[in-house]
């Protein structure tokens, strides 16, 4: 293999608070370029369909942001952005820039109050814009409203025993006794969302999202008890309409029953989040002709091992015999265990001894990077020579 021949697929996700997908990616050209200047490197976007992923996508793929102001988790308009890719088909959205647990201050986190109504803005706005095909992130919500804001503003309306609307939050779903579909938005029936869930939890019971997540967002024991009969209650009533839905469906619980909303009252799938990005990216045909792959993250460990973005690009190099090469921030010692899942070797890329804050500077994390690189290069030159 010629220098002129070498050819290398980057696929690494963010380091958090340090570097973007797309940052890291150019660090590790940089580091390539000084052992094999010729060769032909094709940096790819990754991301987990959690924070992080519309950045990734947008700029990996030549997409656009667009800002919208839509109604906060407690009510308040806010800004927030989603992406468009694909020449306005396809809209990626994070639930959490409008409805995420951020948003929320401490002493105003409560459940019982807060909506996703403005998730459902958002999908509007890019209905509005022409877009039929979603990839939506569920993951950091402040919410546990079954997903029932993110429906009234797609013109569903839940009305209460008295025929009023029910209101925002978890008081909302104890509320519903009649569901209205006259008003949907016509569009949504052409729509189909890829929804990033990389959890299982069903929507009640000891593994539903009050139990679970209820306590993060603000719930004490008792509301916690009570959001989950509200929600079990209001699952036996959507069935009325929609026979079909399933509140023990892995993923389901998702943001506060948001999963169930995207299964029951849309054309929607639950899947892992980085199967969504490797798909969307294609990045299989770009690995079909490279003769490496490199990929990594800000930390590798035994949760990187567990199905994170690097082990679904190092999953997919294998199945076209490909050798892959992982450079994180810091690793750990049950980082081994991505060695049994398709990460041939790894590496950190600090080079001594810092403290935390100094190791994720960009300038060091960028350095660091090409630097690691530069030098697992060297060896993979030299051991191509004998």
């Amino acid at each position: 293999m010629g220098n002129n021949k070498m050819k290398i697929v980057v696929a690494i996700d963010s380091f958090k608070g340090s570097l973007s997908s797309e940052e890291a990616g150019r660090a590790v050209c940089e580091g390539v370029k000084k052992v094999y200047p010729n060769a032909q490197i094709k940096v790819r976007p990754l991301a987990d369909g959690g924070e992080g992923t519309v950045n990734t996508l947008v700029h990996g793929m030549d997409g656009e942001k667009r800002k919208v102001k839509v109604t906060g988790p407690r009510g308040r308009m806010i800004e927030c952005e989603y992406g468009i890719l694909h020449g306005n088909q396809t809209a990626v959205i994070e639930m959490a820039s409008a409805a995420g647990l951020p948003l929320v201050e401490g002493k105003d986190r409560n459940p019982l109050y807060t909506t996703t109504y403005g998730v459902g803005e958002m999908i509007l706005d890019a209905i509005e814009k022409g877009c039929r095909k979603f990839i939506v992130g569920i993951g950091g919500s402040a919410t546990n409203d079954a997903g029932i804001g993110m429906l009234q503003a797609l013109g569903y309306r839940f009305l209460d025993e008295e025929g009023r609307e029910v209101p925002f939050g978890a008081k909302g779903v104890a509320k519903v006794r009649k569901i209205c579909t006259e008003h949907v938005l016509p569009e949504l029936k052409e729509c189909y969302f890829r929804v990033a869930c990389d959890v299982t939890n069903t929507l009640c019971g000891k593994k539903g999202c009050s139990a679970i997540y209820g306590p993060q967002k603000g719930a004490d024991d008792k509301l916690v008890l009570q959001m989950d009969k509200w929600m079990r209650d209001y699952a036996q009533l959507v069935k009325e309409t929609y026979p079909n839905a399933d509140e023990t469906y892995p993923g389901v619980g998702a943001a506060g029953g948001l999963g169930f909303a995207f299964l029951t009252f849309t054309k929607a799938v639950l899947e892992p989040g980085v199967k969504i990005v490797l798909e969307e990216t294609n990045l299989g045909q770009y690995i079909k002709e490279t003769d490496l792959v490199i990929t990594g993250e800000g930390r590798m460990d035994g949760q990187t091992a567990m199905g994170k973005a690097p082990i679904g690009v190092a999953k997919l190099a294998k199945r076209f015999g490909k050798p892959v090469i992982a450079f994180a921030g810091g690793v750990t010692t049950d980082a081994m265990n991505c060695n049994e899942n398709g990460i041939d070797a790894f590496f950190p890329i600090v080079r001594k001894a810092v403290t935390l804050q100094e190791a994720m500077q960009p300038q060091n994390a960028k350095k660091n990077m090409s630097a690691a690189v530069e030098q697992v290069m060297r060896l993979w030159k030299s051991a191509k020579r004998t």
